[in-house]
């Protein structure tokens, strides 16, 4: 009954010999080692990240014998766990981080296991320390054996069943960006899996999922234009989408830098709050890093960096939620300019534009400049449906007072204007004086005229009368 004294001293030497070349030494360790464990019961668990260790490795042994001689051991060790109180998961994590990213099926495989095991357990809680080790489990996911991939696919079900359970105490910012990568993977399973997720965590995290728009569009808006083969993926992302669109409101465009600093110096921790704006915009940056990983041999995603705790801006409650508008717009111009990109992207990408130009007019109109040639160059688009809904992103342009020019025409030398116009619209007398109705004016120069009205009518007959085939086929089209 004293053994517990003892047990450095009995463990460390039986270890060594999991280390010796004889397979009959190695079985007579793991004999040995269940002897002492089997009497030792809870007290070994002090010692448990030693035993981990070594089991781990015996997991692959090529000796059936020994394979089977440790795999007793590892059920009396789970027992021992499952029934005890006194586990140190703290102390355990960072050897499960470690362990998560072995390519050995049968060391994967024990993990799995592993995960498992401890996840069933009521007093602990492995949730916290998720985003430690999410990442090693979406690559699992996209082992060759088909019984380690639905392990797998279990031990996420469960942690994705515990996060609706429980959403209030999930640190939902810190697993974002892993999402965001898998959400990429060329594995269906993977990236199946990886969006269910991505639909969960916008629908329960809300807002907190802001700064990360720019990402999660990456990875959602080539998936919308997916064929049947892909039908599953394709329905997720679309809700996905639609979902993170309704998370953009018009409080987005007052949240100016004034209102920002107000807030903020409001807040009772004031190192920590006055690093806030940059914690959520940080987030937006660092993620176009992690989007744009390097490839590692056989086509998978090198997210060993993801291991960096680099990646996570500090937890999400402490987070001033701020839409970094300049990355969203950067996304949807990539895809807008991308001919190979599929219709119904191109669509999700001029409905996105839409409901930015309605929600914050303010903020996009710093923009308008540079979306306005490229909006002007998709009315040439083979879609009627993408002309369209370019039509309706051009009309909210010129018809939102957030473009009126203040007592200016737009002969600002801007660059969008073609250079000298021998078009004139005359201005009349009668209409100027009247109520001023927004972008019914004919001069330019009238205070309450929306400048892109006009660069619009300019741009569009020029582009008729040089590209004659566009007038031809699509002219009468775009012009009812």
């Amino acid at each position: 009954q004293d053994s517990g004294l003892y047990l450095k001293e009995l463990i460390e030497p039986v270890l060594t010999c999991f280390n010796d070349a004889d397979s009959r030494l190695r079985y007579y360790a793991c004999e040995a080692l269940y002897n002492i464990v089997k009497v030792a019961r809870g007290s070994v668990l002090p010692h448990f990240n030693v035993l981990f260790d070594g089991l781990s490795k015996l997991a692959a042994d090529p000796d059936p014998n020994v394979k089977s001689g440790s795999e007793l051991l590892d059920r009396l060790l789970k027992d021992i766990v499952t029934e005890s109180n006194q586990f140190d998961l703290v102390g355990f994590i960072p050897l499960l981080r470690e362990r998560i990213y072995s390519n050995n099926q049968y060391a994967r495989q024990f993990i799995i296991s592993w995960i498992l095991v401890l996840e069933s357990v009521p007093d602990i809680n492995l949730l916290d320390y998720l985003p430690e080790i999410l990442d090693g489990l979406f690559q699992i996911l996209g082992d060759n054996s088909k019984e380690i991939r639905k392990m797998c696919e279990v031990a996420l079900g469960e942690f994705l069943k515990e996060i609706k359970k429980n959403p209030s105490s999930v640190k939902f910012a810190e697993m974002a960006n892993i999402l965001v990568i898998h959400c990429q993977a060329a594995d269906d399973l993977i990236q199946l899996t990886a969006m269910c997720w991505m639909r969960e965590f916008i629908q329960l995290a809300g807002r907190v999922m802001l700064p990360y728009s720019s990402g999660i569009l990456t990875a959602v808006l080539p998936c919308l234009s997916y064929d049947d083969r892909k039908k599953n993926i394709k329905e997720v992302a679309n809700v996905c989408n639609q979902s993170l669109m309704k998370l953009v409101i018009p409080e987005d465009d007052e949240m100016d830098e004034a209102k920002q600093s107000m807030t903020l110096l409001a807040e009772p921790t004031s190192e920590e709050s006055l690093s806030k704006p940059e914690a959520a915009s940080s987030g937006e940056s660092l993620l176009c890093c992690v989007v744009d990983l390097p490839m590692v041999g056989g086509g998978e995603l090198d997210v060993t960096a993801l291991n960096q705790p680099l990646f996570f801006p500090c937890s999400s409650e402490r987070i001033q939620v701020t839409l970094n508008l300049d990355g969203i717009v950067q996304v949807l111009d990539c895809h807008l300019c991308d001919t190979s990109i599929g219709m119904m992207t191109r669509i999700a990408v001029l409905k996105w534009l839409y409901h930015l130009y309605i929600k914050t007019p303010r903020k996009m109109f710093r923009h308008t400049d540079s979306l306005f040639p490229i909006l002007l160059r998709t009315l040439s688009d083979e879609s009627d449906e993408v002309i369209l809904k370019d039509l309706e992103v051009l009309a909210e342009i010129a018809s939102s007072p957030a473009g009126q020019t203040e007592g200016h025409g737009p002969s600002d030398g801007s660059d969008t204007r073609p250079g000298p116009v021998e078009l004139h619209v005359p201005a009349r007398a009668g209409q100027l004086s009247s109520s001023g109705t927004k972008g019914l004016e004919c001069s330019p120069s009238t205070p309450t005229m929306n400048s892109y009205f006009y660069k619009f009518m300019i741009n569009l007959l020029k582009r008729f009368s040089s590209e004659r085939k566009l007038l031809e086929t699509r002219g009468a089209f775009i012009i009812r």
